[in-house]
């Protein structure tokens, strides 16, 4: 996430204006842009969750950071601490969305496997998504 961002209208009118860079790239060298801001905010996110804190230089804090929680045994306690800090990193990197439910999930058939669902909503354009991440 950048320092001192400049704010972009959510309203997206202008269709030749790139609101950001979709992930993942798909073209060597080159880089698709995002046109509206529902594709950006759903990139943005991604990229946080892929993210671990240290990896971006000038921004040493950004990322999920769901790495550390690898080897930690499942188990409801743990499940409910990773969704506290998932919780806790999204209000302070992503102000500008509301989350509706956060989850965090032990997938049953494979108990080394969580799932985090997100289900956001951004009030300043009115527009929701839904993000799903296994690690």
């Amino acid at each position: 996430m950048a320092f001192n961002p400049q704010y972009i209208d959510p309203t997206n009118l202008n269709p030749n204006i790139g609101l950001g860079v979709s992930i993942p790239f798909v073209n060597p060298g080159v880089f698709t842009l995002t046109y509206t801001t529902q594709e950006a905010v759903k990139n943005n996110l991604i990229n946080f969750f892929l993210t671990n804190p240290g990896e971006l230089p000038l921004n040493p804090n950004f990322g999920a950071g769901l790495r550390k929680f690898l080897f930690e045994q499942i188990a409801p306690p743990s499940i409910q601490e990773i969704q506290d800090y998932v919780q806790n990193k999204l209000d302070l990197y992503f102000p500008m969305i509301q989350i509706d439910t956060l989850n965090v999930l032990i997938n049953q058939q494979d108990n080394n496997t969580l799932t985090v669902q997100l289900k956001y909503f951004i009030p300043s354009s009115n527009l929701s998504g839904v993000l799903n991440f296994q690690f």
